[in-house]
């Protein structure tokens, strides 16, 4: 179905290829799983598929791609849209209209479907991906995880052949991203779609593929191959793979199901040691007391009421729409509460500006790009360095320390989403502000960058930084918050320490915990380093 022949693919002006050499051939009917560091070449592979590359992003291919025997370079992307349907990271970047009902008829309606058959299968779509409750909604109006959906359905109205995905689960709930993965399933077993799919967050999808197309980034070429030898040698794997490696079990689990089945012996090393630790708390910095907000007529938060001290990393989780972004504009000042209040050290944070509100309170929104508007990033660095009243390449050092591969003299906008959120984070980080506030921080982000970001994150906590996090990444979760609130239709549900409140929750537990508790409530280790932490101790 999909071919590349010995394709190198350079953009202008670049110092090497994004991608080389790759010579490979995805089967009809299979769901192939693009891997690779952030920046490796996983989005220019996808957009040479269907032809964005290079007749719409410019840069030269050597080589041939072809898709059901059409060769891209002779024809245009909108040539290929009867068989190539492409959702990006940025799903707000491809919507046309304005309400989720028209945007799903939009394609269907450029390919010159007939009207019952797009009523039929806007229908089908809206039941798929659980959609029917906001079919009229405005676009603007939907949480990040409902346009990741509206994006994904308007892509299968077109009942494409062939289905391209860049980061489809980023900002969905565990349970969304379960449910879209099972309609991706289904496709592919049931329809025959070829499905290739880009994703960070492997722990949610490796179990699902076929084959794993693994972009090695260090200027050797692709390699398609079985997800178990594949893995064995990947330079970026889920918790699950690192156990197994960890253990050295064999063969090595590529899901939870597969490693539960071998956890026994580890289990027993692991029972008697003592795996909670409570973080040392200062001062109370957040105080939120029955705060509401709505927008219109639709409730966002129902009284919420919240106490942050210093020291502190709060995971705010929750589904889509839950009301975790409300809360993060909210807390910085860019909307005021209907009613209750709303305090950082005191101070009603809707009233500060310029550096007295940097210096107390920072928000890395879910769209990093809102704070980028310069033409390099140099230039937004020192910027940054200048607002924050920081030494000049203070910034950039922050940078390098999360994303040491982006040339300062790139341009925001060629980044990868997860490069630019890397800059966008330095930005901000870079100010040490008092309260931190990050909105799905993970986005694109491959799992050395998250470690480094987790590592910043527990070094400004130790300083006395209050964190607040809004995410469905389980696995940060795990991995740097003393405490999580789960938040559903505005209010307030659950509220502990992290290891209280997600071991034995079947969406909030991360891997390691599925893999090693038994019961509910019991005392395991959440992440991998942990448990290597526990075996040391325990000899």
């Amino acid at each position: 179905m999909i071919r590349f022949d010995h394709v190198t693919i350079t953009y202008e002006g670049a110092a090497s290829p994004a991608l080389i050499d790759a010579d490979l051939h995805i089967q009809e009917g299979e769901l192939v799983l693009v891997v690779g560091r952030t920046g490796s070449g996983k989005s220019t592979l996808l957009r040479a598929i269907n032809g964005l590359v290079p007749h719409f992003t410019g840069g030269t291919l050597q080589g041939r791609v072809t898709v059901d025997g059409r060769d891209t370079s002779a024809h245009h992307p909108r040539d290929l849209a009867d068989i190539i349907g492409m959702v990006p990271q940025d799903p707000m970047s491809s919507f046309v209209t304005d309400t989720v009902e028209e945007e799903l008829a939009y394609s269907m309606e450029c390919l010159g479907i007939d009207a019952g058959t797009m009523r039929r299968r806007v229908e089908e779509t809206l039941d798929l991906l659980g959609l029917a409750d906001v079919r009229d909604r405005p676009l603007l109006s939907l949480s990040g995880g409902q346009c990741q959906r509206v994006a994904i359905g308007a892509v299968l109205t077109a009942h494409p052949r062939v289905l391209v995905l860049d980061e489809p689960t980023s900002a969905l709930d565990p349970g969304a991203a379960e449910e879209v993965l099972a309609t991706l399933q289904r496709l592919v077993h049931d329809l025959g779609v070829t499905v290739v799919m880009a994703e960070h967050r492997l722990e949610r999808v490796l179990e699902y593929a076929d084959r794993i197309l693994l972009i090695p980034g260090d200027g050797r070429p692709p390699i398609l191959g079985e997800p178990g030898p594949t893995m064995q040698t990947s330079p970026v794997a889920p918790p699950v793979v690192h156990l197994g490696r960890l253990a050295h079990w064999q063969p090595l689990p590529l899901s939870v199901r597969d490693a539960r089945r071998q956890a026994g012996a580890l289990r027993d090393r692991l029972a008697d040691v003592a795996v909670d630790h409570e973080p040392a708390t200062g001062a109370r910095v957040v105080s939120i007391d029955r705060t509401r907000a709505s927008y219109g007529q639709i409730p966002a938060l129902r009284g919420i009421t919240l106490k942050v001290s210093q020291g502190e990393v709060i995971a705010l989780m929750g589904r889509n729409g839950a009301g975790k972004s409300t809360l993060l504009s909210t807390l910085v000042g860019l909307r005021r509460p209907d009613a209750g209040t709303v305090r950082i050290a005191g101070i009603d944070p809707a009233t500060l500006r310029g550096p007295k509100l940097i210096g107390r309170i920072g928000l890395v929104p879910q769209d990093s790009a809102d704070l980028l508007s310069r033409d390099t990033v140099g230039a937004e660095c020192r910027d940054a360095d200048r607002d924050a009243h920081c030494a000049e390449g203070s910034t950039a050092g922050l940078l390098a320390d999360l994303a040491p591969e982006i040339d300062l003299d790139a341009h925001p906008r060629d980044l990868s989403e997860g490069q630019r959120l890397a800059l966008a984070l330095a930005i901000v980080l870079v100010a040490e502000p008092a309260v931190l506030l990050l909105d799905e921080p993970t986005r694109g982000l491959d799992y050395p960058t998250k470690a480094r970001l987790a590592e910043i994150l527990r070094g400004l906590a130790a300083r006395g930084h209050a964190v607040v996090i809004a995410t469905h990444d389980v696995e940060l979760v795990a991995d740097v918050a003393t405490r999580v609130v789960v938040l559903a239709d505005g209010e307030v549900v659950a509220d502990g320490p992290t290891p209280q409140v997600v071991i034995g929750s079947p969406l909030f537990a991360p891997q390691v915990a599925k893999v090693l508790a038994t019961c509910p409530g019991e005392r395991v280790p959440l992440t991998v380093p942990a448990v290597a932490a526990a075996l040391g101790v325990a000899g």
